[in-house]
């Protein structure tokens, strides 16, 4: 089973960072310097769904946008190292999607100027290059460097029913 609960170093360094969201030019996202506590995971996921059987297990919100939409690492790969599981957004109008295939995507992303939020509520994911998220993407990454829209693309195709299936899970 995953490591749940324990926070990667990716996440630990994301969560030192200080976001600029440049009024809606930069990223809109304040990360978490722990995982949302699992009661707290349990009551956000329900109260979004408005499901009151769902087992939240498998998200681990690690930070939200301005208006509470929660990123998450979704541990839906089993018997794969948490830092090796998906991240998705559940935005707070609805909105869900897939942002990237691990966290090493997900630097990558951050560091071409787009946070889980925009990957999911905008269709335009133009490169802004952010040069100390790259940094960042560079200090910690093991995958290879690829624009945000290459790697939001793969991950959308590796889960193409990530939002669908939510939406079912919703009352």
């Amino acid at each position: 089973m995953i490591e749940h609960r324990s926070f990667p170093p990716t996440l630990v360094a994301i969560s030192r960072t200080e976001f600029d969201y440049a009024d809606g030019e930069g990223i809109d996202f304040e990360p978490y310097d722990a995982f949302l506590a699992a009661e707290d995971t349990m009551e956000w996921l329900r109260s979004w769904t408005g499901n009151r059987e769902l087992n939240a297990e498998a998200y681990l919100p690690f930070g939200q946008d301005g208006t509470g939409g929660m990123a998450a690492v979704w541990c839906v790969r089993p018997d794969r190292p948490l830092a090796e599981q998906p991240i998705v957004f559940l935005g707070s109008e609805g909105a869900t999607g897939v942002v990237a295939g691990c966290l090493d995507d997900l630097l990558w992303v951050l560091a071409d100027g787009m946070g889980p939020m925009e990957s999911v509520e905008y269709d335009d994911h133009i490169s802004r290059p952010n040069a100390p998220l790259t940094a960042l993407a560079e200090a910690y990454a093991e995958t290879p460097r690829r624009p945000a829209h290459t790697i939001i693309a793969e991950a959308r195709a590796e889960f193409p029913s990530f939002s669908e299936d939510i939406e079912q899970l919703c009352r």
